[in-house]
């Protein structure tokens, strides 16, 4: 029963291989179990072990330079006891960025107020890079902080795209299918969201790529 991939498993190396597969096909805690022939709450004890070292993987990732879309989103219900939009429950809020034709970074913050947002893009953006961005507050006084290519569109004035690829159309993208894939769970748990919005990002980061593939190889230079 030894398993390369997860030292304490009591599962086969061939059965915990079809866990990761239904985990990268993006299947539910509940699908996987019934497919394995594992309890759900064993799959869901995997799943988030998982999400852990995904997000480990995450914060590896160096700071990057080019062009960035930066925006922010919030996360949660639509309507709580007759609020909408932001005023709605408590919502999360996520910061994204984005490099055009490249990787998105997201991070849980507290607030979007601009010395928040603005110490993030200055860990991940270098500073001759080009930022896009909506009119939101946050994202005043990026220029005197050095960052003198920062150009931006105006959403309250129904401003969307202007001259010279003046847009934040990627970020809203990665946006829209964020919220669309979270959907499908039907509430996650404040405790577990920051883990899901990391998996997310992985999966929109490696599109293009194998993700079993990409899961075996980290669990087996890193066993969990």
């Amino acid at each position: 029963m030894k398993n390369r991939y997860h030292k304490s498993s009591k599962l086969s190396e061939s059965k915990f291989r079809l866990v990761v597969k239904c985990f990268a096909l993006d299947l539910t805690a509940t699908q996987t179990a019934e497919m394995v022939g594992v309890s759900r709450n064993s799959i869901n004890l995997l799943f988030t072990a998982f999400r852990c070292r995904i997000a480990e993987n995450s914060k590896l990732e160096s700071p990057l330079s080019g062009e960035f879309e930066a925006d922010e989103s919030y996360f949660g219900a639509t309507r709580v006891k007759g609020k909408r939009g932001r005023g709605a429950g408590r919502k999360k809020i996520v910061f994204g960025l984005l490099k055009r034709d490249g990787k998105v970074y997201v991070q849980v913050v507290s607030n979007a107020k601009a010395a928040t947002l603005q110490a993030i893009i200055r860990g991940r953006a270098d500073i001759e890079s080009v930022i896009y961005t909506d009119g939101w507050g946050g994202y005043d006084g990026l220029v005197s902080l050095g960052y003198e290519k920062h150009f931006r569109v105006a959403h309250g004035k129904d401003e969307f795209s202007k001259g010279s690829g003046t847009h934040i159309n990627g970020i809203e993208s990665f946006w829209s299918y964020a919220k669309h894939r979270l959907g499908k769970f039907r509430g996650v748990a404040p405790e577990s969201f920051e883990l899901h919005i990391r998996e997310t990002e992985f999966r929109f980061n490696k599109r293009d790529e194998s993700l079993y593939k990409i899961l075996l190889k980290i669990f087996r230079n890193n066993p969990l």
